[in-house]
């Protein structure tokens, strides 16, 4: 395919893939996922940059094709966030957060797991995934204070914990299973637990949001106003998001692996499951991480008339758009 057809006419701020589709949501984030991104140096940063404002002062060199312009784009949006102009630590960036991730994921579906397991399993997952990087790719249009974190984090690791214990206990005690059925049930019961975590972190860590609304952009990208009615659909989205995202990471790897367990292959070879088990985490891991972040488009549009009067007054646009985090 020619650079042409794969590159068309670069736009500043927006997307080489169509936003309102899911396909092309799901191209669009596949972009920002690549981990190659989390190899790009400072310097190479610095030029990303420098070459988008070159481009936005009119200031562009000649021959800049417009390849290097979208891959200038693709660097920034993958490190810098869009709201505060600063640097997401590694771990927290979403282009991270698949190989980050997949050693806790296989952490929490290890079997035979112990109620100190469990506990710290999910500390992990929920300090690493659900508290940092919602946090790290938040709406960040108004300031958020530390004890906001700090209610967020202690929610989905209390939540979590709570869920999964309480699970575990219940199947411990159900006189009428198997203990294969048992070691079955147990390696589902992270999903319920990581969704309510995901859940609460949401709703705790950026509850500010709610009260005091996120800013709402008119089509020239102007602010038009803060809108609580725009927070209540972003935090609405992104909490769906979080529930749909641990779906296919929680709950196909115990069925594939639980069936791989069965072939000649692995009952030889015992030690081989938890290399297995991995393998068949990141694939769900990877497959799983843009589907449910393609669901709503980043940039979400909403009617003027469903918000505020104030708003609504304050633009003669039809509709704005809000950065609903991710």
């Amino acid at each position: 395919m020619e650079a042409s057809a794969r590159y068309p006419p670069f736009q500043l701020g927006k997307s080489r893939f169509e936003q309102t589709t899911f396909y092309g949501r799901f191209r669009h984030f596949l972009d920002i996922i690549d981990p190659r991104t989390l190899f790009v140096t400072e310097s190479r940063l610095k030029e990303a940059v420098q070459l988008l404002e070159e481009f936005q002062h009119g200031t562009l060199p000649s021959g800049v094709t417009n390849e290097e312009l979208w891959k200038a784009q693709k660097i920034k949006q993958a490190i810098i966030h869009p709201d505060t102009n600063q640097k997401i630590f590694m771990p927290f960036r979403m282009s991270g957060y698949i190989p980050f991730g997949t050693p806790i994921v296989v952490g929490l579906l290890l079997p035979n797991q112990t109620l100190t397991s469990t506990v710290i399993w999910q500390w992990l997952n929920s300090r690493s995934h659900n508290a940092c990087v919602n946090y790290a790719n938040r709406n960040a249009t108004k300031p958020s204070s530390t004890s906001k974190f700090v209610q967020g984090y202690l929610g989905a690791v209390l939540s979590a914990v709570s869920i999964a214990v309480g699970l575990n206990v219940l199947i411990q005690r159900a006189n009428q299973f198997s203990p294969a059925t048992r070691l079955l049930l147990q390696r589902f019961v992270p999903f319920p637990a990581v969704a309510g975590a995901n859940i609460c972190n949401v709703i705790l860590m950026r509850h500010s949001e709610l009260e005091e609304g996120i800013h709402v952009l008119d089509s020239n990208g102007e602010v038009v106003g803060s809108s609580r009615i725009a927070a209540k659909h972003a935090l609405l989205e992104t909490a769906l998001t979080r529930v749909v995202l641990p779906m296919p990471i929680l709950v196909l790897p115990p069925i594939i692996v639980s069936m791989l367990e069965k072939t000649a292959f692995l009952r030889s070879r015992p030690r081989m499951v938890l290399p297995v088990q991995s393998l068949v985490c990141l694939a769900a891991f990877g497959l799983a991480l843009p589907l449910a972040i393609s669901l709503f488009p980043q940039m979400s549009e909403i009617e003027t008339w469903c918000l505020e009067p104030e708003i609504a007054r304050a633009t003669a646009s039809k509709t704005v758009v809000y950065n609903k985090g991710l």
